[in-house]
């Protein structure tokens, strides 16, 4: 039995990455000294898609990141992958979950977990994914299963992220599902934080960040891991989601991917981007389908039947109108009220290392 704190032997132990960790900073710290380097190029490009390395170090206190850790009943030695819920920007997992996916998995008997990133996901993506990359672990070395990721917008994108500078990760992860996730940012956030700035969250999703463009520097999927990304083209906030180039699609790297549009399966099906990460029945026929089988999903295997049901298992049709009532009304409190700031927090240093981000960031203007 691999307990919580366990990992696939010493070399990978919390005590090894710590010591691995110290000496990468101590190294880094002495070529500055030494060398009067620039950081980008003295610290180690984690993201490079080489591995190798368990990335940097956290910032946020342990204790922090296993709060934030929620599993059901089933989760522990697991003899089937546990998903792992990532909840959208502006939500909780409560908000976005608890009354939709968790219960009908709760009903299934699928085991899952799910992750609350701070600040309901408005704060820096950088600091998010420390917990994200922490949840990855825990859920891996308390099931004994490689991780199935399920991440709604914000929550489908920053899993990439994750695995992208923490490169241990990717041996814990099967399967990236992500609802409408905003992989290459989303045009909508330039007139949003256009006024008067916006949340940090907002402005690093916006297409031609920084954020954005060091995210999708290099591979965007890895060797070993099932990709799968579904998306609606009526999508008003991560945008454009149609083709030729939607956002949330995955085009490169050694994954195994599918870029499934709703279309796909249910011509001229309308759905907003709220309603595909909570009450929508061809995301949710999309996911099962995703989680269920080998490799990435298939839209071919989708039963059209799906195409005139109006809300996904798990949806009590009772309570729908007060859920979905106070789900956008949350949704439109965190956008009002949330502190602005006027351009998005500056890369950390570990994702200053890509050498071509610059560049590629000026190719795609």
């Amino acid at each position: 039995m691999r307990g919580i704190t366990g990992r696939r032997g010493a070399g990978t132990s919390g005590r090894g990455r710590a010591l691995r960790a110290a000496a990468v900073a101590l190294a880094t710290a002495g070529a500055l000294l030494v060398g009067g380097a620039t950081a980008s190029a003295s610290v180690p490009a984690w993201g490079d898609g080489s591995g190798g390395s368990d990335g940097p170090a956290f910032d946020v206190p342990q204790s922090s990141l296993d709060a934030a850790l929620t599993c059901s009943a089933g989760t522990t030695d697991s003899s089937r992958p546990v998903a792992l819920f990532i909840p959208g920007t502006t939500l909780t997992p409560q908000e976005n979950l608890s009354w939709n996916y968790f219960r009908a998995f709760a009903a299934a008997g699928r085991p899952y977990c799910s992750v609350e990133l701070p600040n309901h996901a408005m704060s820096d993506i950088q600091v998010s994914a420390e917990y994200v990359v922490n949840a990855i672990r825990k859920v891996e070395a308390r099931s004994g299963q490689k991780v199935s990721i399920v991440g709604f917008s914000q929550g489908g994108m920053i899993g990439r992220w994750a695995m992208k500078y923490w490169p241990d990760t990717r041996a814990d992860v099967g399967k990236l599902v992500g609802i409408d996730p905003s992989n290459h940012g989303t045009l909508d956030s330039y007139p949003v934080c256009a006024a008067a700035g916006c949340a940090p969250a907002f402005a690093q999703q916006q297409t031609y960040s920084h954020f954005t463009t060091a995210l999708n520097s290099g591979p965007e999927t890895f060797a070993g891991i099932d990709y799968t990304t579904m998306f609606t083209p009526t999508d008003e906030v991560v945008v454009p989601n149609l083709g030729p180039a939607p956002s949330s699609a995955l085009t490169t790297g050694a994954g195994r991917r599918a870029n499934i549009s709703t279309f796909d399966v249910c011509p001229g099906h309308l759905a907003d981007h709220l309603s595909m990460g909570s009450f929508d029945a061809l995301a949710y026929a999309l996911v099962i389908d995703a989680l269920d089988h080998d490799g990435p999903g298939s839209a071919t295997r989708i039963d059209r039947s799906v195409c005139v049901q109006p809300m996904q298992p798990g949806v009590d049709p009772v309570t729908f109108p007060a859920r979905l009532a106070a789900y956008t009304a949350g949704v439109g409190f965190q956008v009002a009220t949330y502190p602005h700031v006027l351009a998005e927090p500056p890369l950390k240093p570990y994702a200053r290392g890509d050498d071509h981000v610059s560049a590629v960031r000026g190719a795609r203007r």
